[in-house]
């Protein structure tokens, strides 16, 4: 009995001592012990040459290879033909207030003309397409180009099937997500206009990461100076699932299977997670830790879909989405939680039909036993649940725990619902407050909020609570919650304790805080631990209880530590944006110095700590950790183009000249590249060099106003005073907030007008 005693007094104390922080939190150190060195992170060996192709699985899964070509997955996108494209491209104009688009076909080549006043025409040819228009809630279809860089672009201009109209978004631009393309709407209220998101995962480009087809990869080729795509589809084709199948298809051709050479892991025999693993690569919002993913590698090494959530505001507190998301949400669903409910429970995954748990084919996503298939006892007596007529489409169990919501960044114009897969109970006022629609009035049209929760009440009594953490994080508070089962909520809840707690070395830190972000540091998924680690880092790191912490927590974690590495450094660069955003780039950048304490020589984190350091005025140590991000990987255009604005700060414009130079050697159509060696020959007194460079860095990209404005300037120094006009116009279409330039416009338009 006295050892029990013993030992729960020696708890006792050690609790106490966190408490108080100090004896635990420790002193500054005078000189910074450094974190273990990283272990042999494992390299994936997946290489495009190892896939087979979706057609070499026909001979052996003719079956499954039937039921996936008419698949929405078999006929996801491809080249454009008669039977794929569904928008018309019949010469109808789609009128803008300042431009007139022609979709147009002849002889199977599909392409766009954008005509404008004063403008020659740009012709985009359609060279593949995006979506079928297949998805209930609202279907679209969209469209690529090859760029002049090598890339594939989305063309701005997409069509909705439920609404027959052609659309585009213009959320980055006009803040008022997707509109109807109208007469009244103009070209540059588009934020996609001229094309700039890619296909491919590149940090260069907005893009749309890999999913949008199979084995997409963009990549810098330095020889050909341009950006290389390719892919195998741009359907999502059998081994966008299963992974590779070369050596499989061999070894089945010289009838070695029976060995296992060659052998594939059948995925209906994934667990939980793994199973999610495939889907979610695609069906989520993910933070790229590191490029070059194939599928078949383990995505865990590549993306992290719960990092995505710290700095931005993707999901509501309950997982519904609050700006645009995917089917992340079913990591939130109380079937997926406390259940084993996994994508294929629902979705068979070759016709991606519906089914119940036990694999029976339904008749669509309305079929009740989807649900009963595991809820039993609702359809003994189903109407004693529902409330509703079993005939009354309030009856279905989709109605109310999954209905159709349209996203809410995109805006209610166009049609655009995805079934809400937290699966939740109808709260109709609690949901009010969290902005999601009222799952009642969907049917019942005149009810207001109040007298939805008033019949929810009468009919179903107190709805079952929600867990803790979602209720916390509700009502806006953000705890630490060591003990939570409910691993999203709890990822949310640290990352916003995080976000509200930024700050690099805090004074004192609340013991309780400091034993649950400990505590969380030890869980056993990977992205709360990181989290919790870098928090630590950030809040603590020239502490020597902390550092010592940290060094022991890295020496502890088994096997291959990269995965974990990679989001703790990530989600310091996060904190360290989230500080710079309040103005403390200073923070942001010491934030970013200890992402590379655990990631040194990255050179990605090198190149966002130089953009820290030239934010906060130090142009001499940004120019330094430029170069030495170029060390590490020379193939970067965009940190010479950095190298080069910091050099010009720092007083050196035959540096930034040359940085430029390089940049451009690497990719020629590097437009601020372009843009910024434009504006040295114009300091140079070389306009026409300029005016040429300027020009070079348009036809890239048009959208970058300050170029127009530079061009304007230019053009102006030749004399050229219409063709400066004119630029000044066209800058102002993507920019009218300088004051400046819209009066320098107005008085030349009155000159040239007098004259």
């Amino acid at each position: 009995m006295r050892g029990y005693v013993l030992r729960w007094s020696l708890l006792v104390a050690a609790l106490a001592a966190c408490a108080r922080g100090d004896d635990t939190w420790g002193a500054p150190e005078r000189t910074r012990t450094p974190l273990p060195a990283a272990r042999a992170s494992v390299r994936d060996s997946i290489r495009w040459d190892d896939f087979a192709g979706a057609a070499a699985c026909t001979t052996c899964h003719a079956e499954q290879s039937a039921a996936w070509a008419r698949s929405t997955h078999g006929n996801a996108g491809g080249a454009p033909t008669p039977q794929r494209v569904i928008a018309p491209f019949d010469g109808t104009p789609i009128r803008f207030r300042d431009a007139t688009v022609l979709p147009s076909s002849a002889s199977g080549t599909y392409a766009f003309t954008v005509r404008r006043d004063g403008e020659p025409d740009v012709v985009l040819r359609v060279d593949g397409v995006i979506g079928g228009a297949h998805m209930r809630g609202g279907g679209t279809q969209a469209f690529v180009t090859r760029w002049s860089d090598g890339t594939l672009r989305l063309v701005p201009f997409d069509f909705s099937r439920q609404a027959r109209t052609w659309f585009c978004n213009t959320e980055s631009r006009g803040g008022h997500g997707w509109v109807p393309i109208t007469d009244s709407l103009p070209l540059a209220a588009c934020g996609d206009w001229p094309p700039r998101r890619v296909l491919g995962d590149t940090p260069r480009f907005d893009n749309c990461q890999s999913c949008h087809g199979s084995r997409i990869e963009v990549a810098l080729d330095t020889a050909s100076h341009a950006w290389r795509t390719r892919y195998a589809s741009l359907a999502v084709d059998c081994e966008s699932c299963h992974g590779p199948a070369r050596a499989h298809v061999a070894a089945a051709r010289a009838g070695r299977l029976a060995s296992d050479e060659g052998a594939m892991r059948p995925l209906a025999t994934l667990g939980k997670d793994a199973s999610l693993e495939v889907c979610l690569a695609c069906h989520a919002v993910k933070a790229t830790l590191a490029p070059g993913h194939l599928p078949g590698a383990p995505l865990g090494r590549f993306y992290s879909a719960r990092l995505a959530l710290l700095g931005d505001s993707l999901l509501g507190p309950d997982g519904r989405t609050r700006t645009f998301a995917y089917q992340e949400g079913h990591l939130w669903s109380d079937c997926y939680v406390n259940g084993g409910m996994t994508c294929t429970s629902c979705h068979d995954p070759h016709t991606q039909g519906y089914r119940d748990a036990a694999g029976r084919p339904l008749t669509g996503p309305d079929d009740d036993r989807q649900c009963t298939s595991c809820h039993a006892s609702k359809a003994v007596r189903a109407e004693a649940h529902t409330k509703h007529a079993s005939t009354s489409p309030g009856a279905r169990c989709v109605a109310c725990h999954m209905p159709y919501l349209q996203e809410p960044l995109v805006g209610t114009r166009i049609p655009y619902g995805r079934a809400d897969h937290t699966i939740a109970i109808p709260r109709p006022s609690s949901d009010a407050a969290l902005g999601v629609p009222n799952t009642c009035a969907r049917c019942h049209a005149g009810w207001s909020t109040a007298r939805a929760d008033a019949e929810v009440r009468r009919l179903w009594g107190e709805s079952k609570p929600r867990p803790a953490t979602v209720e916390a994080l509700a009502a806006g508070r953000a705890p630490l919650d060591t003990g939570a089962t409910h691993v999203a909520a709890q990822y949310a809840a640290l990352a916003a304790w995080a976000e509200r707690h930024a700050a690099v070395d805090t004074a004192s830190l609340d013991g309780d805080a400091l034993l649950r972000l400990r505590a969380l540091a030890r869980s056993r998924d990977v992205d709360v631990r990181a989290l919790a680690l870098a928090t630590l880092h950030l809040l603590g790191g020239e502490r020597a209880g902390v550092r010592a912490f940290l060094a022991e927590r890295l020496t502890a974690e088994s096997g291959d530590d990269g995965p974990l590495r990679a989001r703790w450094a990530l989600a310091l660069a996060t904190l360290g944006e989230r500080l710079r955003g309040r103005g403390d780039a200073r923070g942001a950048a010491r934030a970013i110095e200890r992402a590379l304490e655990v990631r040194p020589g990255d050179a990605r984190l090198l190149a966002a700590l130089g953009e820290a350091l030239g934010a906060a005025g130090d142009a001499t140590s940004a120019a330094a950790r430029y170069r030495e991000a170029l060390a590490h990987d020379p193939a970067q255009p965009l940190t010479l183009v950095n190298l080069g604005v910091a050099l010009e700060a720092a007083g050196d414009a035959g540096g930034a000249a040359e940085a430029y130079q390089r940049a451009l050697s690497l990719d020629a159509h590097e437009p601020l590249a372009l843009a910024n060696l434009g504006n040295a020959y114009l300091r140079a007194g070389q306009p026409e060099a300029a005016i040429t460079l300027y020009r070079r860095a348009l036809a890239a990209d048009a959208s970058i106003a300050n170029v127009h404005f530079a061009l304007a300037q230019a053009l102006g120094q030749r004399g050229d005073l219409r063709g400066a006009l004119a630029s000044l116009r066209r800058g102002l279409t993507f920019d009218s907030s300088d004051a400046q330039v819209r009066a320098l416009a107005d008085e030349l338009a009155r000159r040239l007008g007098a004259r």
